[in-house]
This record gives C-alpha cells, structure tokens and sequence, in this order.
C-alpha cells in the first residue's frame, strides 16, 4: 500500500510538472482536480498511519452495526458532527432527500438482514432537495425529478417567510420518511425490535438550539417534545452524560444521537 501511495504521489508530482511546462492558468480546472486526490490520498495515507491493526479487528471480519442512518447526500453533512467513530458502527444510506423511497432496498438490508435496532433519519437546515421540491423543477434531468417526486411536503403557508418554509419542509420530510418507516417495520417496532428516530442536523443554528447539534424531532412517530423528552431519557438512561463514553469501552454504549 505504501508503494502504491508512494507511485501515486509521484505520478500527481509528474502531472503538476506538466502542468506547469503547458502553462495551465492559475486556478485552472487541472490544478483544482489535482489538489483535491492529492488532499484524499494524503488524508487516507495519514489515517492508515495512524490507525493500526488493533483499530481494524472488531470489524474486519464482519460488520455488525449498531444503527442503520438514512441522511443527505449533502457535503455538508458528515458522520463525525454525531459519532466520533463510525467505522463499522453504522449502516449509512446517502441520498438526496435523506428518503427511504430512493433507497429501500439499502434501508431494509440494515435494518432486516444487520439487525440494527436503531433506524434514525437524519434531515438538515438548508436542504437543497427539499428548496427544489418546493419549487418549479420540471426543468432538471429526469433521474433527478424521480426523486425529488417522492418526497411529499405540506403546502405552502403563506404566514411564512422563504426560509420559514424551507426549515418546515425540512421538519416535515423527517416527519414523512419516519411515517413510511413505521409502516415498513410496524412489526420490528411493534415487538421492541426496531426504534425509529427522525432528527434535523442543525450547522446554521436555525432552531436555537446551538449551531451543530442534532435536534430530535420525532421517535417512533410522537413529535410533541415532552414525548420526545421522555423517549431520549428512556433511550439513554436517566443521569448519563451524552457527550462521553465509558472508559475502556470505544466500541460500546454509544453516544445518543440528541444532546
């Protein structure tokens, strides 16, 4: 691997040479792209440096995840703002929308073959799916109409501001993909089995409850907030602190997804 990196590093070397003897402009699409592998590469080499064999035995064999998580594709959002150590923890679907419509196939193998008690939906503030699904998008590439058809969002309340609207949209498809996952796994949840969370990730601090917190807006389908309040206690257990784990255990009793 390191040969690899190393025969890598000289060939991204070799092409900036080129660049330069062909006199890219500054800033030039090529110069772009070749920061962008050089970054991947070099973080990737820094990674395998740091994380040594004993890193890699409590999932090289098989997985066993402790959540399954439908969330955005967006850049924005990234599994280090909710679990400090994702790897082989959880089950990530991406796509545009956090739907389970677009990807249920990928929802039901985590859930029904991984058994992962945890099904959490992961919405976020200034999602471009739900501001195009508010929106005129007839004109956009038809792979990319499909879905934003399945997403079902409330009407428009005209009380409301632009970006009132679009923060209730955002609400509203968490509300909408736990629905459809309450009634894709009734009998997981029914029998204790499956718990299914709806959440909003919040980088804009839009709902006031600190810029970067993962704010809980449903669980199992009640959304008022002592019923809320009352399932994270029960989730979490009375009197633990959400923000550490317990010593000597990395791999156990993980973090709630709500501060």
């Amino acid at each position: 691997m390191r040969i690899w990196i190393a025969g890598v590093s000289c060939v991204v070397a070799l092409m900036s040479e080129l660049a330069i003897a062909n006199e890219e402009p500054a800033g030039s699409e090529t110069e772009r792209l070749q920061g962008i592998v050089r970054n991947l590469l070099d973080d990737n080499a820094a990674f395998a440096r740091t994380h040594k064999s004993d890193y890699y035995k409590p999932f090289a064999e098989k997985q066993r995840p402790r959540a399954t998580v439908v969330t955005c594709s967006d850049s924005r959002v990234h599994t280090h703002a909710f679990d400090k150590t994702p790897d082989g923890d959880l089950f990530m679907v991406r796509n545009i929308g956090n739907q389970i419509a677009t990807a249920e196939g990928s929802v039901e193998y985590g859930v029904l073959h991984l058994h992962t008690p945890l099904l959490i939906i992961i919405g976020h503030v200034a999602c471009g799916a739900i501001k195009a699904a508010q929106g005129d998008y007839s004109k956009l590439e038809a792979s990319i109409r499909r879905e934003l058809e399945t997403l079902k969002l409330p009407k428009r309340n005209p009380k409301n501001d632009e970006e009132e609207e679009w923060l209730r949209g955002v609400d509203a498809n968490v509300h909408y993909q736990v629905d459809v996952a309450l009634k894709k796994f009734a009998n997981e949840v029914k029998e204790g089995r499956l718990t299914v969370i709806g959440a909003v990730y919040d980088f804009l601090n839009a709902k006031h409850q600190g810029q970067g917190r993962l704010v809980v807006i449903n669980i199992n389908g009640n959304t008022d907030s002592s019923s809320i309040l009352s399932g994270l206690m029960k989730l979490t257990g009375a009197g633990i602190k959400l923000d550490k784990k317990p010593a000597g255990k990395p791999a156990d009793n993980k973090k709630a997804a709500a501060h």
